[in-house]
């Protein structure tokens, strides 16, 4: 490892990307702190600590939702972009002949969609959530022109969050999108150590220690869920074209056990979002039946095992949902076909598809299971600490995690490029 570091420290290209990487993140976290005006801190830190909801939404703010700052919104309007624009390519062939076969082109005027998609959508979450605020007290009222100047300040941030992110992946050292996540969850950390420290005596650390140990063993799970991986083994049978001999080579096919990531939980968050919002907009309505139903539903979404239990139901379900977005065995079925591959004592064409959704599907069940598991760490911590405000991170695990694997590889893979060249 220091051998490594030593390395990053020698390769001056390598060494000014992550510093550039480094000075984007303080510029995103010295954005985070600039709240919007007319902001009830004290209100809006009791709103937070009573919604568990509004604690993920500011998960994929990268913090700025807690502060209601200009980029309140974070990434997550530019991520919802991302995820209906790859939905669409299940619905319009030509939406997927785009990204999938045109090119580089394709890939670029694609994502370029997704980039306009964001602004309606960010103004769209923005005006939910400055009402929202507004109604629990958080904020001030605004006149029809303050909220449209707020309206265009927040979008603005988004899109300056997403420009900032994108800028992070062009340099090759991780996705700018998921460092700015990562970023976001990294800076609470201090704070929250520095609270619980203050504020622990004797008699609690027995307690605080089975915690770390906990946090640990969470850790080391979700770097093994992450990796794990099935290898099906795929041979290429001998072919002669133009007088040379190709194939006659075994490999393997690499299944992930947690193939769709974190876009499970953001699919599950978002359906479990609206009706909490949905009720508290209508909790004020002058019609009492509505205003009955809307405090109803208030309540059952507050009521921590129902929203548990159906956030991990929904979780388990988008899994399977993503996974079948991204995988097709009939493609990948077909792909082998035509390169002369196939899985030894399976036979080519639809039988292989059978056996690859048959492979796909259980070991997804397991990745399902964990991940839904994962997303419901927080009330299982609050069960077993019986404290709302150290709980076992779930999906804030599964971001750092993923986000640290991620930019390791592509910085060793960097290194040994660099290697290479001075060979």
């Amino acid at each position: 490892m220091f051998s490594k570091i030593l390395k990053i420290i020698q390769i001056k290209e390598l060494r000014n990307k992550i510093l550039y990487v480094l000075g984007l993140m303080i510029v995103f976290r010295l954005a985070a702190v600039l709240p919007v005006p007319g902001v009830d801190t004290d209100q809006l830190r009791a709103f937070f600590e009573n919604n568990q909801l509004f604690g993920l939404l500011n998960l994929f703010s990268g913090g700025g939702l807690s502060n209601l700052s200009i980029v309140m919104l974070g990434v997550g309007p530019y991520i919802t972009a991302s995820i209906i624009m790859q939905l669409l390519t299940m619905i319009f062939p030509s939406v997927k002949e785009m990204y999938h076969e045109g090119g580089e082109a394709g890939r670029q005027k694609f994502n370029q969609y997704s980039r306009i998609l964001t602004v309606p959508l960010a103004l769209l979450q923005g005006y939910g959530m400055l009402k929202l605020f507004q109604n629990q007290g958080v904020l001030d009222p605004m006149s029809s022109q303050a909220m449209i100047y707020t309206l265009i300040v927040i979008t603005a941030g988004t899109v300056f969050l997403m420009w900032l992110g994108e800028l992070m992946t062009e340099q090759g050292i991780g996705n700018g999108i998921s460092l700015i996540i990562f970023a976001g969850i990294v800076a609470q950390i201090p704070e929250t150590v520095i609270a619980k420290l203050g504020l622990m005596d004797a008699s609690q650390i027995p307690g605080y220690a089975v915690f770390l140990v906990l946090a640990v063993l969470v850790v080391a799970s979700v770097v093994l869920a992450n990796e794990a991986q099935r290898n099906l083994p795929v041979s290429y049978a001998k072919r002669v074209r133009g007088g040379k001999m190709y194939g006659g080579v075994n490999t393997y096919l690499p299944l992930k056990v947690n193939s769709a990531g974190m876009i499970p939980i953001i699919f599950a968050m978002s359906i479990m979002l609206f009706p909490g919002m949905i009720g508290s907009f209508l909790v004020t309505s002058s019609h009492p039946a509505v205003a009955s139903a809307a405090a109803y539903i208030v309540e059952l979404f507050n009521n921590q095992t129902f929203y548990g239990s159906m956030y991990f139901i929904f979780v388990v379900l988008f899994t399977f949902f993503y996974t079948a977005v991204v995988f097709e065995p009939h493609t990948v079925s077909g792909n082998l076909q035509k390169q002369g591959g196939f899985i030894p004592g399976i036979r080519p064409g639809n039988p292989t598809k059978e056996y690859l959704s048959y492979v796909i599907n259980r070991i997804t069940l397991a990745g399902a299971i964990f991940l839904g598991l994962i997303a419901v760490l927080p009330f299982i911590g609050q069960v077993i600490t019986h404290d709302n405000s150290l709980v076992l991170g779930g999906a804030a695990v599964l971001i750092v995690v993923g986000v640290v694997l991620d930019t390791v590889r592509q910085i060793e893979a960097q290194i040994i490029t660099k290697d290479y060249e001075q060979y």
